[in-house]
């Protein structure tokens, strides 16, 4: 799911951001800063949508950067639990399926691809051994999220399913309407 958060922060401005104006310039140290961190509590940043208000700067001795205290907005990403997201199939691996949903990635095991008995081929499709159903990279999918785990915070983990009815590779759906 997509948040905005409002945040206050300092932010120490570096001397090579002096020359642009003081929000623009703030705006993109606040991007150096955050920009593809993440974290338990708002998940993965995404943008700066605003700078709210600056404080009086200051300066501390024997360090060139000028310090700000800041309230700023931002736009981050976080995956919640039974949250239905779509997304494309970036790779299919033996033991499931790596689908890109915009900003992070997402695994779907192969036992979760679909509700029926499937193979992996050596050329990168799953395939339904009743239905026929072909699941390959470039796939459009609607998956809902099942597991997240924060333990490495540079490396977020997704888990999704696509068993449950309404879920599954867009052009499944569209034929079974």
């Amino acid at each position: 799911m997509f948040y905005k958060v409002r945040l206050k922060d300092y932010v120490d401005l570096s001397p090579d951001l002096f020359g642009e104006g003081l929000e623009e310039s703030i705006k993109e140290q606040i991007m150096r800063n955050y920009g593809s961190r993440t974290t338990e509590d708002f998940g993965l940043v995404i943008s700066v949508i605003s700078v709210d208000r600056v404080g009086e700067g200051f300066k501390l001795p024997e360090d060139p950067s000028r310090h700000y205290v800041v309230e700023f907005t931002i736009l981050s990403f976080k995956p919640e639990i039974h949250e239905v997201i779509d997304g494309e199939v970036a790779s299919v691996t033996n033991f499931g399926v790596f689908v890109t949903l915009g900003v992070i990635d997402g695994l779907v095991h192969l036992s979760q691809t679909m509700v029926d008995q499937v193979s992996f081929s050596k050329t990168g499709v799953i395939q339904g051994s009743k239905t026929g159903l072909i699941l390959k990279a470039g796939d459009k999918v609607r998956a809902s999220v099942v597991a997240v785990s924060f333990k490495d915070i540079r490396n977020v983990k997704v888990g999704l399913t696509m068993r449950q009815p309404g879920l599954g590779a867009l052009e499944w759906l569209k034929n079974s309407s």
